[in-house]
Order: C-alpha cells, then sequence, then structure tokens
C-alpha cells in the first residue's frame, strides 16, 4: 500500500466511524428508530472494510453483501475469515428494515441493534488494528 492510497483510505474510515457514531447515539436515545441504527451498523462495517480492501489494491465491488467483501480481504488478510459470521449476521441489515413490505416485518429489537452495534465496533476496530494509523480519522 503506498502513501498515495492514504486519503481514500481514510476517507472510508471518517464515513464507517461516522456512521457508527450515527448508530450508537440513535440506539442509545431513540428506540423507535432502530431500524436506522442498525442500518448505520452495516454500513459502518461495510465501509471499514471497503477502506481495507482499497489498501490492499484491490477494486471496491459495489455490493452491501458485507459477507462477500469479508471473503475478499480474508484472501489478503486471513484474519478476516474469523469474521465471517458476523458479516453474515449484518449483511440483512442493509436492506432487511429498510424497506416496506407486503409482509411487514417487525422493526429490529434493542437486543438486535445491540448485537449489531458491537459486531460493527469489532469490525471498525479489526480494521483500524491492521492498517496504519495515518490512515485513521483525526
Amino acid at each position: 500500500m503506498g502513501a498515495e492510497l492514504y486519503p481514500t483510505i481514510q476517507a472510508w474510515l471518517i464515513r464507517a466511524r461516522n456512521d457508527l457514531a450515527n448508530a450508537e447515539f440513535t440506539a442509545a436515545h431513540r428506540n423507535d428508530l432502530l431500524d436506522t441504527a442498525v442500518y448505520h451498523c452495516q454500513q459502518a462495517a461495510e465501509k471499514a472494510l471497503k477502506a481495507f480492501l482499497t489498501s490492499a489494491g484491490l477494486s471496491i465491488p459495489k455490493t452491501h453483501d458485507f459477507g462477500m467483501l469479508v471473503q475478499l480481504a480474508a484472501a489478503c488478510h486471513i484474519q478476516f475469515a474469523q469474521l465471517q459470521a458476523i458479516a453474515d449476521a449484518l449483511t440483512p441489515f442493509a436492506t432487511e428494515f429498510r424497506y416496506p413490505a407486503d409482509d411487514e416485518a417487525p422493526m429490529p429489537t434493542i437486543q438486535q441493534a445491540n448485537q449489531a452495534l458491537a459486531a460493527a465496533r469489532r469490525i471498525y476496530d479489526f480494521v483500524l488494528s491492521i492498517l496504519p494509523a495515518e490512515t485513521h480519522p483525526l
């Protein structure tokens, strides 16, 4: 990874950090907006992973399939494989509660929101731990 990628990586991480902060605030203060909180958890994890993929010089597919993104990352850094179960659990939050359906799905519970928050935080922190400090949000 060249230093020329640092600004792009940092931009992904800033957006991931902001999604995570939004999710944490919303879950803590607005139980009526947990659908938004879990969506931002998925987005935070996805953007953190896209920061890593950028650092690895990989093209970033336009997808919300977080499990597939983890598989791409694991091909470069085997420790990502340990995040596969978390990724599979977060992937549905990109769309599951975002749009109404004929058979309206229930809103997420506070337990689901807390699990999504823990998963997103774990992924974000893991990505930060393997990327150079110069790429981290200020």
